[in-house]
């Protein structure tokens, strides 16, 4: 009688399984599972962040890594918020903190000029009437695996919680989150860079 009880609540099953770890703050998660994520990935590469900037902090050679991905047939893309965009001011004026959203936004595009021209590496800008929910919600994939941020409303992505999905199946919440990004790529606009 006790053992399937025991089972039940340690074994994952329905649709929770997709969930590997949930952490209150993105800032919880551990630097090495972003890098690991980043390192195991051999066919997608997508950081659907409206700024992304904090790759560069938080995996060790992010630009060396984006490269030797890109080079190895990796697909890699960005989609961020238009650092002149009317939803990054206003978000910038709720956060309101020094180091702001467009200035986020624009250390990312530095970055992705640094890396040069590669065939596989993309960078687009969610269009005005996507970007209220690009900025509401960040989806970083790496092949079968995601990382999620629903921003809460006035805090700073770090401070949002967030929810590591594994995919199994179709349907699933990895999928659910993968193909809202999906949808802003399709619309989103070159970055020109």
């Amino acid at each position: 009688m006790l053992w399937p009880k025991l089972v039940q609540e340690r074994v994952k099953t329905g649709n929770d399984r997709e969930l590997v770890h949930s952490y209150p703050y993105r800032s919880a998660c551990p630097s090495t599972v972003w890098t690991e994520l980043v390192e195991s990935a051999t066919d997608e590469l997508f950081f659907a962040g409206y700024t992304n900037y904090f790759f560069w902090t938080q995996v060790p050679h992010f630009t060396e890594t984006l490269r030797r991905k890109a080079e190895s047939g990796c697909r890699v893309r960005f989609l961020l918020g238009d650092p002149a965009g009317e939803v990054t001011r206003q978000r910038e004026e709720i956060e309101d903190v020094a180091l702001s959203v467009s200035t986020r936004i624009r250390v990312t595009l530095e970055h992705l000029e640094r890396l040069g021209p590669l065939g596989n590496v993309e960078a687009r800008f969610s269009v005005p009437l996507d970007a209220i929910n690009h900025v509401s919600l960040s989806v970083f994939r790496f092949d079968s695996e995601a990382l999620v941020t629903p921003h809460l409303a006035r805090l700073v992505g770090h401070d949002s919680p967030l929810l590591h999905l594994r995919k199994h199946g179709d349907g699933g919440m990895f999928d659910r989150f993968t193909e809202h990004a999906e949808e802003l790529w399709s619309r989103a606009l070159p970055t020109g860079g």
